[in-house]
């Protein structure tokens, strides 16, 4: 089984409970689940937030809608994800995503999938070189890998990442990646701060009414062709 991960939380010190925070009617973890749930490569989805009382209310909101969460160290992020993929059942890949992604792409996820398969490196990714737009970054790496890196000791910057360990040590873990087509790497479309949040509302308002599964695309074509955002802002 592949077992995707959306790692979100809700103590953001720019943005305080933006994974709750609405976007064209929603909350924002619940239009990126939305659109990882397009991707053609089957994948079970959990969301791996943490045990502080301060993401009781996420995980009690996705719940109650019927999402599978998983909750665990709240700075340890690679014992987070090697406990969430353990929980799960027999798991062979993770796909980790970020909670501050609401233009996730199923099509590149699916492609990131597919490279992992194809070639059975152990860590696959789209983040380096950088060429998407941030906000667009997946990793996949094998359960196995994670495993053991999870089993290692290690400083702590290596726990405020679940992948940082691995990425670190090529000669160790093997590794793939992929790149865009056209490099932009430039653009940003993270949801960092109530700006980014405000970005993200204007494209959706523009852009779900027609295709709820708008990809990046989409969004370049919005953003590159002089359209005035400023009209569809909430």
């Amino acid at each position: 089984m592949i077992l995707t991960i959306v790692q979100a939380r809700m103590g953001s010190k720019r943005l305080p409970g933006k994974a709750l925070a609405s976007l064209h009617g929603q909350p924002l973890i619940w239009r990126q689940l939305e659109r990882l749930r397009a991707g053609r490569c089957p994948t079970k989805v959990v969301v791996a937030t943490s045990r502080e009382a301060a993401d009781d209310a996420l995980a009690a909101w996705l719940v109650s809608k019927g999402q599978t969460v998983f909750r665990g160290a709240p700075t340890d992020l690679l014992d987070r994800f090697s406990r969430c993929a353990a929980s799960a059942g027999p798991v062979s890949h993770v796909v980790r995503i970020k909670g501050d992604q609401p233009f996730v792409d199923a099509k590149i996820v699916d492609e990131a999938i597919r490279l992992s398969l194809a070639s059975g490196a152990d860590y696959v990714s789209n983040r380096e070189p950088a060429s998407y737009p941030m906000g667009l970054e997946v990793e996949v790496i094998t359960a196995k890998a994670l495993r053991e890196a999870a089993a290692d000791p290690r400083e702590n910057l290596a726990r405020i990442s679940p992948t940082a360990a691995i990425r670190a040590q090529p000669e160790r873990f093997s590794q793939a990646a992929f790149r865009c087509p056209q490099d932009h790497s430039r653009l940003d479309w993270r949801v960092k701060t109530a700006a980014d949040l405000g970005f993200a509302r204007s494209v959706y308002a523009a852009l779900y009414p027609s295709d709820p599964h708008f990809g990046m695309a989409d969004v370049l074509d919005l953003v590159g062709g002089g359209v005035d955002l400023g009209r569809y802002a909430a």
